[in-house]
Parts: C-alpha cells; structure tokens; sequence
C-alpha cells in the first residue's frame, strides 16, 4: 500500500489559494486522503477528504544539440506547465520547455495537464554559454560548458585550453552586468580577457572549452 505523505498541495479554506498543508493524521484512500490539515500559510487546521491529483502521462518530444527523440513523462492534473518551465523527466533528464501542443493542435504559452497533448522540451542538464575572449586586438568565440545554477562572476578566471582569461563584464536576458554574478540559465554570452597565455597563440576554430567539472 502507498505510504501516507507527510504534505499534501490543496485550496486552503481560509486563504483561497492552492497550498501546502500538513497530513496531521489521516487515512489514504483510493483517490485522496481523509483526515486533519494545517495549511503552511495560514495555519488553518480543518478535517476533511483532500483529493489527490490524477497523473496524466503526455509525449515529450526531446531536442538535444542536432537531434531529436520522443519520450513519455507524468504531468500531475493540479499542474500547468509553461513555455521557460524547467523540469526532469521521467527518466531523469533536466529539461526546459520550448513548446506546449494542446488536444486541439494549438500552440500554448501555459496550458493545465489534462489539455496537453505534446511537450516540445530541449536538454537543459548541461548549458553551452557562450564566451567572448579579448586578446589584444582580436576577439575569439568560446563557450563553456555549466550546468544552469552554476554562478559567472565578473572577475572570476575562467580556465580555457589555451588561455586564462578574466571576466570583465556579463550579459543576461534582461541586462549587462559589469558587477556581481549571474546564473548560466540567465545568461546569454560571457565577456572576458586573457590574463595568461599558453605555448599557442590562436585557438584555432574557436574550440577552447572550459568544464564547471574541471575546476
């Protein structure tokens, strides 16, 4: 038999919104839980059946770099995905949501679980962040490799194949920063100069990669 949880998310009688109460005794039945609550928000205690939400399982069509693949995974029916939501599939894979498909074949920003017919999600474990390296009078494009809450900080060394180089200033979805630090889910390129050189003096492609593991 399925263990009791300790939380349950339900609409609070006191604040009249969705939210996290504790399971101070009850009895799980087949589609809820009977017992007494007490919401987190507002402290209400009250006895009752809390129904518990219905999973619905929906395709996940997964981009990653070149290709492409289909999967299945659970969204629970008190959920509403968005397009920017980031989330793990079923299998464990951290991704972000590109796009929604409901029933009806149309393309929605957010849409409840049991109107979804499709996620279009891209990988999210590992982000490419693009870096732009002064050196002298040239420029060269890199990226590194982050996971999406690893931190970018103005002055921080970034270690690349060839180079050392120093962040001087950083660009985000909504501003430059010149100070303080960013996450690499926000960021949309990195500026930096090299304060170390090694035996070459050209990365070449634009190959140089810098690993968060590496470090």
């Amino acid at each position: 038999m399925e263990d009791l949880p300790d939380t349950i998310y339900a609409e609070c009688p006191e604040c009249d919104d969705i939210t996290e109460h504790e399971i101070l005794n009850g009895r799980l039945g087949k589609s809820g839980v009977t017992g007494t609550f007490k919401c987190a928000g507002c402290g209400r205690v009250f006895t009752g059946t809390i129904r518990l939400p219905r999973p619905f399982t929906v395709k996940a069509v997964v981009s990653s770099e070149e290709t492409s693949s289909s999967t299945q995974t659970t969204v629970m029916e008190n959920e509403s995905p968005a397009v920017g939501d980031e989330f793990d599939l079923d299998d464990g894979r951290h991704v972000l949501i590109t796009q929604i498909i409901d029933q009806k074949g149309g393309k929605r920003k957010s849409c409840p679980a049991a109107d979804i017919k499709e996620l279009w999600v891209k990988d999210y474990g590992v982000l490419r962040v693009k870096v732009s390296v002064n050196s002298g009078k040239k420029t060269y494009p890199l990226y590194s490799e982050a996971e999406p809450d690893d931190e970018f900080a103005v002055g921080m060394i970034m270690n690349f194949d060839l180079w050392d180089a120093e962040i001087t200033s950083i660009k985000t979805k909504t501003k430059l920063l010149r100070r303080g630090s960013a996450e690499a889910r926000d960021i949309t390129r990195v500026y930096a100069k090299v304060v170390h050189r090694g035996s070459e003096d050209s990365p070449g492609d634009g190959g140089g990669v810098m690993d968060f593991d590496d470090e």
